[in-house]
């Protein structure tokens, strides 16, 4: 027999998932900051009164770049799919039961729209509550840098002074050395003697000239861009993340991220004085590759205090490996070791925001005890046996102490609830 589904349903009565006490509290976090008042505030200048076709809020713009992380979702569609899927999450945007969920276009085309700088505030006013509650120092601050795979291939980029693609560049190599007809496995041979075939200097991508053809971790050849954080070792918590070509050295890119450390924590300074050290930064901490005799110049230089160990000393000398902490989270859990944008601007729009969900989740962890939607799950999957065995004890009670209670009215009240999936 066909099932009629009801017409009408309570909203109330509508079942809540495991996940959604952790975006309630977040949103009871944001809320009393004025984290929506703020992004209107900041946001205001690239919106416009009766033009165009209805706006993506502010606000609810950067709630589903936060999603991003805490679901550890890679690319906009996904997002876009995850926000029209569940209940807990379009209660946390915001999003009655008569709204549609914002398409991966429109978010898209926000973020197209709004610029690097009011996605670097976002991230300044999580940082101004991190240092409220004492989760923010920088006194001593560590730097390290990861690859992040381009939104592009291989096969597509071409050379920078004739435009040719790999292909047609090898045909062209073959015929000046005499061969007529090449074929392929010809081609693979006169590749494999070649030096320096895919030299940044030579070859660019069409579709991201900001991807650059670099060895991954795990020895594959990608076009990339490298990701550099600088980190306060004291509590963990994010300072500034800067996206940079991924065929730059180490030594060469610490000295634009210290830089920006520094301004991002006298703005710091400026959003809550009595939280903020005054002479932060003090000292950096980082691993051998950063280790140069120019590098530790400048650094000595704006009056900073350096560990980086010297390439042929062994082992790295710091107590704490927060940095690759870090990265697990904001790239292995949270879902961006591949980027699905294009351009460095776009990339740093969505990690700076990616960023700050960082910091809210070890801001979440301090104030109830979980950082993510997955903690707070995993906790009452660990209740759950505690309650069943609970509420047998109470059903066994019930039968031999008291008769007049079934065990079913027992088995109403301490059920165990049915999770349902976020």
């Amino acid at each position: 027999m066909r099932r009629q589904d009801a017409l009408w349903i309570v909203a109330s009565d509508l079942p809540k998932s495991a996940g959604h006490p952790f975006y309630q509290r977040l949103n009871v976090l944001l809320e009393a900051n004025g984290f929506d008042r703020f992004a209107e505030r900041v946001c205001q200048r690239f919106y416009a009164h009766g033009i165009g076709r209805p706006s993506l809020p502010p606000g609810r713009y950067f709630r589903l770049l936060l999603l991003g992380y805490f679901e550890g979702l890679h690319s906009e569609r996904g997002i876009a799919w995850r926000a029209a899927d569940s209940l807990a999450i379009r209660s946390f945007l915001g999003l009655g039961l008569d709204e549609a969920a914002p398409d991966h276009s429109t978010i898209s085309r926000t973020r197209r729209l709004i610029d690097v700088e009011a996605h670097r505030e976002v991230f300044s006013w999580v940082q101004a509550i991190l240092a409220r509650k004492g989760l923010l120092k920088g006194k001593t601050v560590g730097v390290d840098a990861t690859t992040l795979e381009a939104n592009a291939a291989m096969r597509s980029i071409v050379r920078r002074d004739t435009g040719e693609k790999y292909e047609k560049f090898l045909m062209r190599l073959a015929k000046d050395s005499g061969l007529r007809t090449p074929t392929r496995a010809a081609l693979a041979r006169l590749d494999r003697r070649r030096r320096h075939k895919t030299s940044n200097k030579d070859w660019t991508s069409p579709s991201d000239p900001d991807a650059k053809v670099t060895k991954m971790k795990d020895g594959c050849t990608h076009l990339a861009h490298k990701a550099e954080h600088a980190v306060d070792l004291e509590s963990g918590a994010l300072i500034v993340v800067t996206i940079q070509g991924a065929d730059e050295g180490d030594t060469a890119t610490i000295s634009e991220t210290l830089a920006e450390a520094e301004a991002q924590l006298d703005a710091l300074i400026e959003r809550a004085p009595e939280h903020a050290d005054l002479d932060a930064p003090a000292e950096v901490v980082a691993d051998k590759g950063y280790h140069s005799d120019a590098a530790l110049l400048e650094i000595e230089g704006v009056g900073i205090r350096s560990y980086i160990s010297e390439p042929d000393r062994g082992r790295r000398n710091w107590k704490d490996d927060d940095a690759q902490r870090a990265f697990a989270h904001m790239y292995e859990t949270g879902g961006m070791r591949r980027t699905h944008l294009r351009g460095h601007d776009n990339i740093r729009k969505r990690i700076l925001v990616h960023a700050g969900a960082f910091n809210l989740g070890l801001l979440m962890r301090s104030m109830f005890g979980r950082g993510t939607p997955r903690g707070l799950q995993g906790l009452i999957s660990l209740l759950s046996p505690l309650t069943i065995a609970i509420r047998d004890a109470c059903e066994a009670m019930a039968a031999l102490w008291i008769p007049s209670v079934s065990p079913s009215a027992w088995r109403y009240h301490l059920a165990v609830p049915r999770r349902v999936a976020a």
